[in-house]
């Protein structure tokens, strides 16, 4: 599987459709097909993944037991936010009206590699979610990875 990764500005059609940019859909393995999973991402965004990635999360999810209540909830609102997508010949998937709304995407969207899936944002909320002081990011990572 190929690595996500930069950020792409796209525009979103009348009909809600996104077209990945070429090098987000190379990165994308044939063997995954044209089936991907979108679901409510953190902070406000949403995620997209490819079947492999998505299976990982699944089963984390669905390990979860059925007797805690807490767990339960998390279950619930984990399939209540995901959805099926599938790319046309062009590239393109249709965003379900209720997550552009979740995200506030409207006709402007990031489109964020991020390792191993992809970020959706509406510009404005992504700046409000990343460093973007190279040396604030820096002392981060010092004291995050080191």
């Amino acid at each position: 599987m190929g690595m996500f990764n930069s950020r792409y500005e796209c525009k979103v059609d009348a009909k809600g459709r996104l077209a990945l940019p070429a090098k987000i859909k190379a990165a994308i393995p044939e063997s995954n097909g044209s089936e991907l999973y979108l679901r409510y991402g953190d902070d406000g965004c949403l995620a997209l993944y490819t079947e492999v990635e998505f299976k990982k999360l699944y089963n984390q999810i669905n390990s979860l037991s059925d007797r805690d209540p807490v767990l339960r909830k998390i279950k619930r609102s984990f399939f209540d936010g995901l959805v099926t997508v599938e790319l046309d010949n062009a590239g393109r998937f249709l965003i379900p009206k209720n997550f552009m709304a979740f995200a506030s995407i409207e006709k402007d969207a990031y489109v964020i590699g991020l390792g191993s899936y992809v970020e959706i944002w509406s510009p404005e909320k992504y700046e409000n979610n990343v460093v973007s002081d190279q040396a604030e990011l820096s002392e981060l990572m010092d004291k995050y990875l080191s």
